[in-house]
């Protein structure tokens, strides 16, 4: 499993991919911006490029000639998706955190960079794993149908929470009011956006497994 995970990351991820986590971060430094487009970039750029390129190579072929079980090959591939996904919102959250010491005073119309916010980034990746890992092993080769309505998903619940959290006043006190100072509000919502997503991920990766077991290759 180690080594396939390992297969994955050298033949299917393109050094790039591991720095475009700091370039699509830095965006969180943009003042009053709405931050759920930092991890969309991940959404719309890394996952498309990095399915494309195992698709390219024909990496379906070459590595069921490999003494590995299909539960594996799932395995490998999700924790690579995982481990990308990671990367992208622990970096955004630390240039989050530089955000709000680098303008104090600022007051958000959208979303501010908070506990709870990375909550619903949580969520949002967590909607998107759950739509596109298991509709991507109905084939485990054809991708564009996956990730384009998982990408879709993930704007929709980004516009959607978004558009309540500048109408719904309870909600924006919350994220952006006086919740903020609510430490205890901010890490529930923050471990609820996690539990979520450590959920849905298991659910996506068990759904495709069952998916990959029936293809012929």
């Amino acid at each position: 499993m180690y080594n396939l995970l390992i297969k994955d990351i050298k033949l299917g991820v393109h050094p790039m991919f591991f720095v475009m986590p700091f370039l699509t971060g830095a965006l969180m430094l943009i003042p009053g911006w709405i931050y759920f487009l930092v991890l969309l970039y991940f959404c719309w750029i890394t996952i498309p490029n990095i399915f494309g390129g195992f698709k390219a190579q024909n990496d379906l072929l070459f590595t069921t000639m490999m003494p590995v079980t299909k539960k594996d090959m799932v395995k490998a591939r999700v924790s690579v998706i995982v481990i990308l996904e990671l990367l992208h919102i622990v970096i955004a959250m630390l240039f989050g955190i530089l955000n709000l010491n680098l303008y104090p005073h600022f007051v958000y119309y959208f979303f501010a960079p908070h506990m709870a916010f990375w909550g619903l980034c949580f969520v949002m990746l967590a909607i998107f794993n759950l739509i596109l890992i298991p509709m991507y092993y109905k084939t485990a080769y054809k991708y564009g149908g996956a990730a384009s309505t998982a990408i879709a998903a993930a704007m929709l619940f980004a516009g959607v929470a978004q558009w309540i959290g500048v109408e719904n006043s309870a909600v924006a006190d919350a994220f952006n009011g006086a919740g903020v100072h609510n430490t205890a509000l901010q890490i529930s919502i923050l471990a609820a956006g996690i539990a979520i997503f450590i959920a849905f991920t298991m659910i996506a990766y068990r759904m495709a497994v069952k998916r990959f077991l029936k293809v012929e290759i």
